[in-house]
């Protein structure tokens, strides 16, 4: 990380960060790579030592890949059920690596699991970011048919985040097309929400980009491979796409 943007003043106060579970799975088919993990941890740590409070809102798409079989033919909210389970998972394992670097956590789960979470309750996920911890949201929304996208927009808003902070793995942002269809995809260095809606670009899902756009929050699209980006966000620097309500 350069100097620089470490003593660089915060330009945010209060962020989410919004991990897929593929962000998390590194270069393994499908599970969670240690390393990727502490990796996250390491950039999570640094940016709430800076006084930044952050709160996180974990996928499950690493555990999912690993299931899609026994998922095959099921009832789509029994199926989603599954998934919210599994990203119990990760924001344990984050929670663990996170404990590792030094940072104070909480876990709250949308869904009931009181034994290794609290229950989400909004204000007192705000007081844990008041007092310097970080906040890891698991289970989704608690609801089936609601993607973690959905979650983390609903959260960001409840709990008055300045900015979502979107990782996405070996994608560098927003891009006008899908990669694996254009070759000459270009990065969009800047987008309004209702723009993204129109051009069906995948920034986040329906859902979760109009309760964004509703909401005027702003977006931060970038790639988790580079260690520096979340940091670099937090101090002000432009990275990969930003998502933002303009007057249309």
């Amino acid at each position: 990380m350069g100097g620089d943007a470490i003593t660089r003043q915060p330009a945010f106060q209060r962020i989410l960060l919004k991990l897929s579970g593929e962000a998390l799975m590194g270069d393994l088919e499908y599970g969670t790579d240690a390393e990727r993990i502490r990796a996250v941890a390491v950039q999570v740590a640094a940016v709430q030592a800076r006084g930044v409070e952050v709160a996180i809102v974990v996928g499950a798409g690493n555990i999912y890949r690993g299931l899609k079989g026994a998922a095959s033919g099921m009832d789509r909210a029994t199926a989603d059920y599954m998934g919210m389970l599994a990203t119990v998972l990760n924001a344990l394992a984050l929670q663990d690596a996170l404990e590792k670097q030094g940072a104070n956590t909480r876990v709250q789960s949308a869904i009931t699991i009181s034994e290794v979470a609290e229950p989400y309750i909004r204000r007192r996920a705000m007081r844990h970011l008041e007092k310097g911890r970080v906040v890891i949201f698991a289970a989704g929304t608690g609801n089936p048919f609601f993607t973690t996208d959905t979650a983390a927009a609903l959260r960001a808003v409840e709990i008055h985040a300045e900015a979502i902070l979107m990782a996405k793995n070996g994608v560098e942002g927003v891009l006008s097309a899908d990669p694996r269809e254009d070759a000459g995809a270009q990065l969009i260095p800047e987008i309004s929400h209702m723009d993204a809606l129109r051009r069906g670009l995948r920034v986040m899902d329906y859902t979760a980009l109009t309760l964004c756009a509703e909401n005027q929050m702003p977006l931060h699209v970038f790639n988790m491979d580079d260690e520096r980006n979340i940091e670099r966000i937090v101090s002000g620097e432009r990275v990969g796409t930003v998502v933002i309500t303009r007057d249309e």
